[in-house]
């Protein structure tokens, strides 16, 4: 997991509003909930009393109880009732939940997973996403993956190719992907099998975004040809947009061996024509989204779940020129996991590390001062002591410091 990164960790509709909600991300379990206010929380979900997921709770107030004994936590964390212990009761410091940063954007939850700072960094997405135009619909689901594997599937499409070309659903984009209007869309699936060779990538890096381009097509027949676009953006975003269909993807983790998976799909412009009715169109999308969740993601999942090593890092694997996108990943996974670990231990030293001083200035005293001419040996050997001793003390204050 990548520290100091905001992760969308649910969608803002998945919040209850009457009650807690649990989520376990980032390896911790997590309670969810809003103020009276309207204001979101998020807070570790284990009462720090007996260890009772709070997210089985009730909401009181500005406040959300503890299933076990009734105990209640504020939005700071901080326990203000316990009823065992009455009114007037003196609540000990030490029952107080953490509280993690989060925002609500894009109709997403997003978690600050990372260190305490007194402003936090913007929630920034690619410009292809922010300004694009298209309604969308989006789904969520879980799988015990590593997020990194799942990352890498998404970052290149040479494998749809042999994983999706049998189940009667995939038959269908390859009617919409590849059929063409002389053969009344019926040679899709013929023509998407034959294009399975990768040309013209390109890949660049901005910052902690990669861009991808290519073009996927037949060898004997340049001509059937589909272009590529892919975008994966630190710490889990990934997007691709290719003739009708667009996509976006965000892996965040749930623990070190299970991913959520959060995927929108952008409205295919032909659409419009096909359900004129604006109301239908959202679940022709809706539809779409489920079939990807129950068939051609589980086959992907299928090839992951016996992937070895569960995890990708640099070394495990032996890339082809193809894959330097996933290349990319890897690198930039490590670079920023190297900079927050770096970032935490400046810190540490920092707040470590006493304040410099300034040893105060001594007044000589009458045994110590020497005469006006400088030649009496009483003031020698005073100013030697002095010396001697304010020595000793910026060494100790160095030593110190280092």
């Amino acid at each position: 997991m990548i520290p100091n990164q905001w992760y969308p960790i649910l969608q803002t509709s998945d919040i209850q509003r009457d009650k807690p909600t649990g989520a376990r991300r980032m390896g911790e379990e997590l309670v969810l909930w809003r103020d009276l206010a309207g204001n979101l929380v998020c807070q570790t979900a284990r009462c720090p009393h007996k260890g009772a997921n709070i997210a089985d709770g009730r909401l009181k107030g500005n406040t959300v109880e503890c299933p076990y004994h009734g105990f209640r936590f504020d939005g700071e964390g901080t326990c203000k009732v316990v009823p065992a212990l009455g009114s007037d009761a003196r609540i000990p410091q030490s029952l107080k939940l953490k509280t993690y940063p989060v925002r609500e954007q894009h109709g997403l939850v997003w978690l600050w997973w990372g260190d305490q700072r007194e402003r936090l960094p913007e929630i920034e997405l690619p410009a292809e996403l922010v300004n694009n135009p298209r309604p969308h619909e989006t789904i969520s689901w879980t799988r015990p993956v590593h997020y990194t594997r799942y990352i890498e599937s998404l970052l290149e499409f040479y494998h749809v190719t042999f994983v999706h070309r049998d189940h009667w659903t995939n038959n269908i984009d390859y009617t919409f992907m590849y059929g063409t209007a002389r053969k009344l869309w019926t040679d899709g699936r013929e023509r998407y099998l034959a294009a399975n060779k990768i040309v013209n990538q390109q890949v660049e890096v901005d910052g902690t975004t990669i861009r991808s381009t290519f073009d996927q097509c037949e060898e004997a027949n340049p001509a059937n040809t589909a272009h590529f676009n892919l975008i994966y953006q630190a710490p889990g975003l990934t997007h691709v947009k290719t003739g009708l269909l667009e996509i976006t993807t965000w892996l965040t983790p749930i623990d070190d061996e299970n991913t959520l998976a959060i995927m929108r799909l952008y409205e295919y412009p032909q659409l419009r024509t096909m359900v004129p009715v604006k109301q239908l169109r959202p679940w022709v999308l809706r539809a779409s989204l489920l079939m990807e969740k129950l068939v051609q993601d589980p086959q992907d999942v299928s090839i992951m779940l016996r992937q070895e090593p569960k995890v990708s890092e640099r070394g495990v694997n032996k890339f082809i020129a193809l894959d330097e996108m996933d290349a990319k990943f890897l690198q930039m996974r490590d670079r920023l996991k190297a900079e927050a670990a770096a970032a935490r231990s400046e810190a540490s030293e920092t707040s470590a590390a006493p304040p410099a001083e300034t040893p105060p200035a001594e007044a000589p005293s009458a045994e110590t001062q020497a005469p006006a001419n400088g030649s009496g040996s009483n003031g020698a050997r005073g100013t030697r002591k002095k010396r001697t001793a304010q020595t000793d003390r910026e060494g100790t204050l160095a030593k110190a410091r280092s």
